[in-house]
Formats: structure tokens, sequence, C-alpha cells
């Protein structure tokens, strides 16, 4: 028998022994402890292969039953209630919006998949990486982390990386369990870089913002994917026979022809820059036509334009204006007027403020008087004496430094200094990418526009309405599938046959995912009437935990259920039992949803039910065995673990984004 077999009847003996034991141990069996034997007995007949989402909701009908039928009620009672529940709860599952997202997400991610612009990402990634230490890994690394964000579907990024790079890999004289881990652990980062379903389910599960765990999981998906390179490099430079480098024929990039007639005949030592200039001149063209010329010189340019066009952008928001102020301040009570600070308007001297004239004994009308009239020897109103006009302060013509301009007046502003360093950089970027710019690195160039830039496009314009506030995911998740439509037309890869498996794959996705949901609310409907929640939740209280002890208590039982389970099974069973136990130890929802994302990429990497290995193992070849992937897939695991420690000990990396974003 196969040694993951021995581990999973192990473990499900050990959880039945903890069920027994529970039994046994008591002198009663109360309702609070029904529910933990249900727990058990989920878990267990999930490792054993049902299927999670019907094991969830007969579990929880038969409880829940249960439930009832011991609170005194009659079994045609319990029945109806029983099934009332399950009505409920279901129409509440399926009025959830956010789950909407759902499928047009995944819609998205299958057509994105089937426009083969994985084989174009990953060939031109690896020629543009190609000095750098294992540049294969590296370059399979950034591949399934821009692939995975645009489809968030992990087996979809581990199979197709299995078939183009592992094979790339073995050729190039990569060690196995390096190009396993490297493909496994890259493919599952769809797990946790938005717009990754499992935040959406999180979201769901635990009522916290779809939009905030997406703009929180950005940085720590950049940190984890991050650290994945580093060591990667940092190992190939320590063990270069783990990962050789790339040869000559590898790295070479053939060049189209009329290009190839231009290196001739500028002597195949100019970079492509200069030599696309000079070929305008017709005398040095070597017969390529001029559109053909302006066409590369165009392309050549592109950076340039890009970096002009963002230059003239950032300075006209830097040097911004602020809105002026129409309406002056609002002053306390009692507060002294700006204008008799300023040597404004002021009382007429000797005044003690609004007084009666002289001699009158209340509100009278002057002698003599018809009506309204001046008083005696006034010729008209006239300024208070000294005061021939209102005079404004002297020196008051200009706006001194640090005044507010007048109401409908701007105040010029000069560029920052962020702003100058930034714009250094960037040009100082750009005349090295311009030195250093041969034919042979225009080609790769125009590859990753092909490929790279598509899809960053894509990825950006939908998580960038998302975290900006300008649509709903489920908007944006819209705008996503109609983007993969677009992409796949580009690459003529729009057929009915591809429309119709997308629709397939994603109705299947979509169901499991929606019933899963009607499970877990059955299932903890029924636990929370039997105490079960009230039960967890005082003995963790009785071990007088600190946050820091929870936190770490939490994430080892998340990280070991990660073995048995997959994520969808420990989001939909376990969320529900920690959430509410979060703020007696003052827990935000949204980092722990965080940690609990970086957590669950175990659940795809940890044996015996590590997903991304099957995957792996089906498409690669038969030398490769089972345990040289699951050897590859430890020190990623490693890494994973470093990665929920930084992020814990650093919480702005996920926070930051949605306190600037969102408070």
């Amino acid at each position: 028998m196969r040694r993951e077999l021995w581990f999973g009847f192990i473990l499900m003996g050990l959880i039945v022994a903890a069920a027994i034991g529970m039994v046994l141990s008591v002198e009663t069996m109360t309702n609070g402890h029904y529910g933990l034997l249900m727990l058990s007995l989920v878990v267990v007949a999930i490792m054993l292969g049902f299927p999670t989402a019907f094991t969830l909701m007969g579990m929880g009908m038969l409880f829940a039953f249960f439930a009832y039928h011991s609170g005194g009620q009659s079994a045609g009672g319990a029945l109806k209630q029983t099934l009332d529940l399950m009505v409920q709860r279901a129409f509440a599952v399926m009025g959830n919006d956010v789950l909407i997202s759902i499928p047009l997400f995944v819609f998205m991610g299958y057509l994105v998949e089937r426009a083969n612009l994985i084989e174009k990402l990953f060939r031109s990634l690896h020629l543009s990486l190609a000095r750098v230490p294992g540049s294969l890994a590296v370059a399979t690394l950034v591949t399934c982390a821009v692939f995975a964000t645009a489809t968030g579907i992990v087996g979809a990024v581990v199979t197709l990386m299995g078939l183009l790079a592992l094979p790339q890999m073995l050729r190039g004289g990569y060690d196995v369990r390096v190009s396993a881990g490297a493909i496994t652990a890259g493919g599952c980062l769809g797990i946790l870089i938005p717009p990754s379903v499992l935040l959406i389910v999180y979201g769901a599960t635990a009522g916290v913002s779809v939009v905030q765990l997406y703009a929180g999981a950005f940085f720590p998906g950049l940190m984890l994917a991050g650290l994945y390179i580093v060591y990667v490099i940092i190992l190939a430079k320590l063990k270069p026979a783990l990962m050789p480098p790339l040869t000559a024929a590898q790295r070479f990039v053939p060049l189209p022809a009329p290009t190839a007639a231009l290196v001739g005949a500028q002597g195949g030592g100019m970079r492509a820059l200069p030599a696309l200039l000079g070929a305008l001149k017709g005398s040095r063209n070597a017969g390529v036509s001029t559109a053909y010329v302006l066409k590369q010189l165009f392309i050549t340019l592109l950076p340039l334009l890009l970096f002009v066009v963002v230059a003239l952008w950032s300075y006209r928001v830097s040097t911004a204006s602020p809105v002026a102020a129409t309406a002056p301040a609002l002053q306390p009570i009692g507060a002294e007027a700006p204008a008799a600070r300023s040597g404004g308007l002021a009382e007429p001297p000797g005044a003690g403020g609004l007084q009666e004239p002289p001699g009158a004994g209340g509100l009278q009308e002057p002698p003599g008087a018809g009506g309204v009239q001046e008083p005696p020897g006034a010729n008209g109103v006239k300024e208070p004496p000294g005061a021939e006009s209102v005079k404004e302060p002297p020196g008051a013509g200009a706006t001194s430094p640090g005044a507010t301009a007048p109401a409908g007046e701007t105040k010029p502003a000069e560029a920052s200094r962020n702003w100058w360093i930034g714009t250094g950089v960037g040009a100082l970027a750009l005349l090295i990418y311009y030195g250093l710019l041969s034919f042979a690195r225009l080609e790769i160039f125009k590859m990753l526009l092909s490929s790279f830039f598509p899809l960053v496009i894509l990825i950006l314009a939908v998580l960038g309405s998302i975290v900006f506030g300008l649509a709903t995911p489920t908007e944006a998740a819209a705008v996503g599938a109609f983007g993969g439509f677009v992409l796949a037309a580009a690459y003529k890869q729009l057929n009915f046959g591809v429309v119709k498996e997308s629709v397939f794959l994603t109705a299947k996705t979509s169901a499991m995912v929606c019933w899963l949901f009607v499970g877990s609310a059955i299932f903890s409907a029924a636990f929370a009437l039997l105490g079960g929640q009230e039960l967890v939740e005082r003995w963790v209280l009785s071990m007088n935990l600190s946050k820091t002890e929870f936190m770490v208590l939490s994430q080892v039982l998340i990280f070991i259920l990660g073995w048995p389970l997959e994520w969808t099974e420990i989001i939909v069973i376990f969320m529900p039992i920690f959430i509410p136990l979060l703020d007696n130890f003052g827990v935000d929802p949204l980092f722990f949803g965080l940690l609990v994302a970086l957590n669950l990429q175990t659940a795809f990497l940890s044996p015996p039910v590590a997903m991304s290995a099957f995957y792996l193992k089906g498409v690669a070849p038969k030398h490769v065995t089972l345990n040289q992937i699951f050897a590859g897939m430890i020190p990623f695991m490693g890494i994973q673990i470093v990665a929920i420690v930084l992020l814990y000990l650093f919480p702005g990396v996920g926070l930051w984004l949605p306190q600037v974003l969102y408070k």
C-alpha cells in the first residue's frame, strides 16, 4: 500500500480515537459534545472520498433533526423544522450578491487559459531572464504568478506549466525536485493573489468586504512570489549543478529576415535605436521598406512614449493646486474675526460697538421727521471718520507664502522632490535600456508585447477598478470575462468549441462552490443548534490565551488541516468556528483572512492530499515520481511559513493599502 494511503488511514484512526475518547471521558453527553462528534465524522467522511458538499448537507440535516428532536419536538415537527432550515439556508446563500462574481472570474480564467497565452508568455520571460541564475525556474514562477492572477485556477496553471516548463527544465539539466517545486508552488499563487476565489468565499463566510480583501492580499501575494524567486536565485548561485545556466542555443533568438538584413547592413554591432534611425536615411536600409523600419522604430520608442505620458500626467497631479475655498472658514463663538486681525473693516474710532444715538431714549423717529430720514447734517451715507475707503493691508496686493489664495484664484504649485527623483530614476533606466537594446532584445520585447502586457492590462483593469472603487467585484468580473473574450479573439482562439468548453467548466466549478456554501450553511446551523460553537468558545477562552498565542494556535490548526483537507473544506467548515472567536482576542477579520489565505497555500502543497502534486504527476514524464514532487514542495512550504511570520510581524504589508484606500 502506498505511503500516502497509510498516512491517511493513520490520521483518520487518530480522529476516530479522539472522538471515542471524548465519548468515554465525559459522564453525560451534551448536545455540544454531539456537535464535536459531528465535526469529526464529517472530516473522516471527506477523507474517505465522499463528496464534500453532500456530506456537509447530510450530516447537517441528520444532526439538526437530532437537535430539534432532543429538545422535545415530535419526530414530525423536528423533520419539518429541519427541512425549513435547509430551505432558508439555501435561499440565503443563493441570494448572496458576492457569489455572482465567482462564475464570471472562473469564466475569464478558462477563456484566458484557452487563448494559448501561457506558451508565449513563458518563452518571452525565460529569454528576457536568460542571464539570471536559475532563469528557467524564475521564469516559471513569474509565469505562474501572472497567469494565476489572470485565471485563479490552480489546477489549470499547474497542468499547463507541467506540460510546457517541466520538459524544458529537465532538458536543461535542472533537478527534478527543484523543477517540480517551482511549478507546484507557483501554480498555487492563484489561491492568494487577486482575483482569488478563496478570498470571495472567505469574505462571504466571514462577512468581510471582498474589495478590502483584494486590496490587502495584493502585497502579501507579491511578497510570497518574491520570496520564491529569491530562494531559487540563491539556490542556483550556491548549487549551480541543480540549475545549470542556459546554453547559447537556448538563449538564441531568431531575427526576421528584414531585421537580419538591417543588422548585416549596419555591421552587426550597433544598437537597435541608432540602427533604425540610420536606416531611415535610405542609404543603409539594405532594401528594407521604410514602412517596416518605421514600424520597428515605433515599437522601439514605445517605452519612451509611455515614460513621457506618465511623467506629464504625474507632473500635472503633483502640481495641481487645491480648490480655493469660496466661503470663510467657520469661527468658534467668541473668536476674533479675521478682518479685525488683518486691519480690514473696523469700528469707527471711539465707537464701542453699535449704540443708540446720543440722547435717544430708545428707537424713535428723529424729531419732526415724517418718516425715515437721514440724521441732521448728514448729506448721505459716509465712511467713518478717517476711513475714506476700505483699504487692504500693506502688502496685500500679492499672496504671501503660505497664505490662502482668494476665492476663484489658484496658487501655482511646484513639483515635489519625489517627482523629480522618480522622473530622474525613470530617465536613467530608460537610457540604460536603450543603451543595451539590441535587435535580439527588441524581438524579446515584441514577444512580451504580445503575451505579457495584454495579461497585465487585463489584470490591472479588473483589479484596479475593484481596488479604487470604480466597480464592484461582480462588475469587474464581468469586465474581466469580456476581456477574456477579447484576448481569445485577438489570438484567433475564439470559436464555438472553446466557448462551449469554458461555459461547461465554469458551470461545473460554480455549482461545486455554491453547493459547498449550501452544505456549509446547513452544517454551521446544525453545529450552532447543538451548542458546539459555544463549547469550542468556552474551551478556547478557558486556556487564557493571549492574542499572539491564539493566532499561533489557529494558524497551526489550519496548517495541519491543510494536510488532509482542501481549502474549500477548511473555509466552509472551520472558518465559521474561528470567526466568532476573533472579537474575544481583538483580531481584525480582514487581517486574519490574509493570514489564512497565506496559510492555505499548504492545502495544495502538503501530502497526502496535495492536489497540485497530483496535477503535475498526471502530465509529468514517467520517471518523475510522486515522492520527488513531494520532496520538491517541502522547501516552498517552509517559505510559506516564513511569509506567514513576516506578515504577522509586519501587518502593514497587508493592511496598508486597505487603510490608505478605504479608511
